[in-house]
């Protein structure tokens, strides 16, 4: 059970890390890519990936199991995603960044009223509010606190879909299905659900940008890593952490952001910045921490 608490982790923070660097390429194909063109392009090579790599069949599930799975693709794949991307339409995308950062503390709350866990101890609650304070430093360094009630209720929302995918993610975790397959099929219902949107955001296939080597190199890097390995990733550590203790993981993504920018884009770290990542790190830790958070499923 310890190896498979360590393999969680990793799978975890192996996801963030890859999360972390994905707005160097989006910040690439927005040259030439609409959003949601990204968004299509992505999820449909991350599933060809997932079939490729698994091609057997998820068999034996329910009608309650399939509308379960459908849910998940609904708000992982599809809402989550749209609803990100038009809340940067309309406010600052450290606001988003900010914002997006709450989804922990939604997901502590949508688990223990739906997944029965326990209810955080103060230790969550206090690493909450020193993660939020890190992530805020670093999203708000340099730049003013503009507030765009649209935009920011827009990334409010998209925070709470994601927490709903977690919960969801941990509920179909119980199914006894391969992550794989499960992932596979949550993949094919979102891309459903984002076809009707596709028509609403001026989409166009034009494969040919495509022959760009820069443009190709970031978009299989977007839907090979970024999604389909990091939603295999992700899900297996719901599946073994629990959907709280990993979505905590979600905290460091401004760090991993911050890390990149200076390794990748050769930008400096400012004393903010660097106060921030100091916050954001213990924030996480006390949220993690066993002596205080127990969030494992009662019935688990």
């Amino acid at each position: 059970m310890k190896g498979n608490g360590t393999a969680g982790h990793l799978s975890a923070l192996l996801t963030i890390i890859i999360w972390g660097t994905t707005f160097i390429s989006t910040k690439i194909l927005l040259a030439d890519f609409k959003p949601v063109e990204i968004l299509f392009f992505r999820f449909v090579i991350g599933l060809l990936a997932l079939f490729i790599v698994c091609p057997r069949r998820l068999k034996g599930t329910n009608r309650q199991q399939e509308l379960t799975l459908a849910a998940a693709g609904l708000c992982g794949i599809c809402l989550y995603y749209l609803l990100e991307n038009i809340a940067l339409t309309y406010t600052m995308a450290s606001n988003v960044g900010v914002i997006i950062s709450v989804a922990p503390f939604f997901t502590a709350i949508l688990s223990h009223l739906f997944l029965n866990e326990e209810k955080p101890h103060a230790a969550f609650y206090i690493g909450f509010v020193v993660a939020m304070a890190g992530i805020a430093l670093i999203s708000f360094n340099g730049s003013r606190l503009e507030l765009n009630p649209t935009g920011d209720l827009l990334a409010l929302l998209a925070a709470l879909i994601w927490s709903c995918y977690s919960v969801l993610t941990k509920k179909i975790s119980g199914y006894g299905c391969h992550t794989i397959l499960t992932t596979r099929r949550v993949f094919c219902y979102g891309i459903l659900f984002m076809l009707p949107t596709l028509f609403l955001f001026d989409f166009r296939l034009d494969l040919t940008r495509l022959a760009n080597s820069v443009y190709l190199f970031n978009i299989l890097f977007l839907g090979l890593g970024a999604s389909a390995l990091c939603f295999v990733t992700w899900n297996f550590a719901v599946k073994v952490l629990g959907a709280v203790k990993t979505s905590v993981y979600i905290y460091m993504v401004p760090v991993i952001t911050v890390v990149t920018s200076t390794a990748i884009l050769h930008e400096k770290i400012t004393l903010l910045a660097a106060v921030g990542t100091a916050l954001t790190l213990a924030g996480l830790f006390l949220s993690e921490s066993k002596l205080f958070l127990r969030t494992e499923s009662k019935a688990s």
